[in-house]
């Protein structure tokens, strides 16, 4: 029988960057709206990148381990 070796390290990284890249944008353009005066968009989208962040977090963790 012949062992292979995988190297999964792309494979991490791809999974690490969905979990947290758009958590991660979203806030960023939330913080932006909030100092823009923009508070109700950017309380929004604060609050949809720390729900997707949760989600993500739950279904790619499970993935992980």
């Amino acid at each position: 029988m012949i062992f292979l070796e995988a190297n999964l390290d792309g494979l991490v990284v791809m999974i690490f960057a969905i979990m947290f890249l758009p958590t991660i944008i979203l806030c960023i353009i939330g913080a932006i709206l909030l100092a823009n005066k923009k508070k109700k968009a950017g309380k929004i989208l604060i609050i949809i990148g720390v729900v997707y962040a949760i989600v993500s977090l739950g279904i790619c963790g499970s993935m992980m381990a």
